[in-house]
């Protein structure tokens, strides 16, 4: 622990969904999830709209539909939140050049780099200010909330007390004073599991923690956690800000609020994973042959299993593929905590379709019978346009509508089958009508809504699925930092 708050956490709030709110003028202030939106999808982020409904990350989709039905479902735009995360990252390398992203919506920043005048607590927190206020001008409104302390531990305990859009500076000398009444799953890694066998030892709070003994706390947690706990409770944290190096490998992993148990949800966690993995790489030009599970189990112990191919890929079948093999030689029958996937000894070539690929589906052929009655609502002719209250409902179950028939090709969360050009949320552009984006989509029938981040919200029209006049809207090379879309989400 520092002597002086010079550690800066930044946690971009509700990030896809807020870059989905940002793009989408008829989505402002109201619930949106984003994640897989078939029959097996996984929730990524909610906005704070939608999390007043009960509906939270590593949450079946079918369970968040039940609890908010009236919520925008979009599977995501990946390019998006990685310019709005870029346009972040470089305000924060501007500020110091020791940057540690933790993911694409949050990094710590070490201050003493930052060339202040002084680190005390009223210079640290106009910088602070100063700074959230820059984050919303690159990323075009785009809120973050900010924890200044004097380690990294303390700093995100911080960012998390003014959620959504605040501010937290821990003075020092105060940190037990704010650190011990709090509850024990404040602490990092602390989840369900590890809270009921503290509470069978009469641990609560984080006081109660610190008033255990190492050994104690050994025996009741195993050596790693409770050292680690032993530590934490006392505000113990000297782990130094590592700017980010070249990268040796891709992942991406998540940590979830409540242990996750169900198989199925897993391996659809995973399929959206690889396919965030296997963007990266395609971003990069790059591919990998070795593909790395984590798993970190309900009691905190942390798994890694790796196969490596015989050829490099960024296939996201190839890597999901592989990815749910290695989950399956895991007993995870007690939960998961988090999981994550990676692939690392990357190439700049690309074994193109290692494992072969699957006939496409035809759509009409596979559609379940009786998930799109709704026929006023999905024909060539629907309305041009839905105005007020009543028309925005209407709207919402038009989309609910036609991603349930849309749900037959998005076996798993995140992935597309090849038979389906259309996704919930999709940047699209019409010859007649200009650009818009996908509000759902089934039975040979698109449903879009015109409108950018810079316009009103527009009307809604519906087309064939194959209407020449229709197609995928990308971002000049050029102004692919400033795209409408651009970044925002968990």
């Amino acid at each position: 622990m520092r002597a002086q708050a010079s550690v800066l956490h930044l946690d971009l709030d509700a990030f896809f969904a807020a870059v989905e709110q940002r793009d989408k003028p008829s989505l402002r202030g109201k619930p949106v999830v984003v994640g897989g939106v078939g029959g097996r999808g996984v929730v990524a982020t909610a906005s704070y709209e939608a999390r007043a409904f009960g509906v939270r990350s590593a949450m079946s989709t079918r369970e968040a539909r039940a609890r908010c039905p009236h919520a925008a479902y979009l599977s995501g735009r990946f390019e998006a939140y990685r310019a709005a995360s870029e346009a972040v990252m470089g305000v924060l390398r501007s500020c110091s050049p020791l940057v540690e992203p933790l993911s694409l919506d949050e990094a710590f920043v070490d201050l003493e780099q930052a060339d202040l005048a002084d680190l005390e607590v009223p210079t640290v927190t106009a910088f602070a200010e100063d700074l959230r206020r820059r984050v919303r001008e690159v990323t075009g409104g785009l809120t973050a909330s900010v924890g200044v302390a004097s380690s990294k531990f303390l700093a995100k305990v911080a960012s998390d007390l003014r959620k959504p859009d605040g501010l937290f500076v821990v003075a020092p000398g105060t940190e037990l004073e704010l650190l011990h009444p709090m509850h024990v799953k404040v602490i990092p890694g602390v989840g369900p599991a590890t809270v009921e066998r503290l509470r069978r030892a009469g641990v609560h709070t984080v006081a109660d923690l610190a008033r255990l003994g190492e050994d104690e706390l050994v025996r009741v947690l195993g050596r790693a956690q409770g050292q680690s706990l032993f530590r934490l409770a006392r505000a113990r944290d000297d782990r130094a800000v590592v700017p980010d190096r070249e990268a040796k490998s891709v992942s991406v992993e998540g940590t979830y609020e409540h242990d996750v148990t169900d198989r199925d949800q897993m391996e659809a966690i995973i399929t959206r994973q690889a396919a965030d993995v296997a963007r990266r790489l395609q971003g990069g030009g790059l591919s990998g042959r070795t593909v790395t599970l984590k798993v970190r189990l309900y009691d905190f112990t942390t798994l890694s299993r790796s196969s490596t191919l015989d050829a490099p890929t960024e296939s996201p079948a190839a890597i999901a593929r592989v990815a749910r093999g290695l989950l399956r030689d895991l007993d995870t029958s007690g939960g998961v905590r988090l999981l994550g996937v990676g692939v690392s000894g990357l190439a700049d070539w690309v074994q193109e379709d290692l494992f072969g690929t699957d006939a496409p589906e035809d759509a009409a052929e596979n559609t379940d019978k009786g998930a799109d009655e709704d026929t006023g609502h999905h024909s060539a002719d629907a309305p041009d346009s839905l105005e007020g209250p009543a028309a925005e409902q209407e709207a919402a179950e038009q989309q609910a509508a036609a991603q349930q028939a849309a749900e037959h090709v998005l076996p798993e969360a995140g992935v597309r089958s090849r038979g389906t050009q259309w996704s919930p949320g999709l940047d699209v552009v019409h010859a007649e009508h200009g650009r818009g984006w996908v509000w759902g989509a089934g039975r040979g029938v698109v449903t879009v809504r015109f409108e950018t981040a810079q316009s009103s919200p527009g009307p809604v029209r519906s087309f064939r699925a194959d209407d020449p006049a229709l197609s995928r809207w990308r971002p000049p090379d050029s102004e692919e930092p400033q795209q409408p879309g651009r970044a925002r989400d968990q």
